[in-house]
């Protein structure tokens, strides 16, 4: 019991502090936006932005995500495809998206997973700064198009 009282007490300074520095910089809900993403980091980004932190590098962040990317595109022939979907992939599905891409681009990849309720439906695959939308968005975006032109544009009306 003796422990769960301790953790309490510490959970509650570390959020007073959190809270307490971003009021004073303004931005406290900014902050409790950033630690809720915080959990996802891996050990080595934190303990990297501590080292930066501690060097007083850390303007640095965005140069050294530039120069991450373009180590790893260069040293790693791993492709990164995001594909967009209206609602989350299954497994079944996502293994289905992963092989047929893998085979199709002829590289291993890295999948990234995005859900964007308003393309509605279908799918949209981005690599190598090219994007593929076969989206019920983009579909329907289509035939207004097609439609527009074929009655608006015509000699017939």
């Amino acid at each position: 019991m003796a422990g769960k009282h301790s953790d309490e007490a510490k959970v509650e300074a570390y959020a007073r502090a959190l809270i307490d520095a971003g009021r004073s910089e303004g931005r406290a809900n900014a902050d409790l936006v950033q630690w809720r993403h915080a959990c996802k980091f891996s050990p080595e980004v934190l303990e990297t932005l501590t080292a930066m932190r501690g060097g007083d590098d850390i303007s640095l962040v965005d140069a050294v995500s530039k120069k991450y990317k373009e180590i790893l595109d260069s040293e790693d022939e791993t492709v990164s495809v995001t594909v967009t979907t209206s609602v989350p992939m299954d497994d079944n599905l996502r293994e289905k998206v992963r092989s047929k891409v893998a085979a199709d681009m002829q590289v291993p990849i890295y999948l990234v997973e995005r859900v964007d309720p308003s393309i509605l439906g279908g799918i949209v695959i981005e690599a190598y700064g090219k994007r593929f939308d076969a989206s019920v968005r983009a579909q329907l975006a289509n035939i207004r198009k097609t439609l527009a032109s074929t009655f608006v544009g015509s000699e017939e009306q």
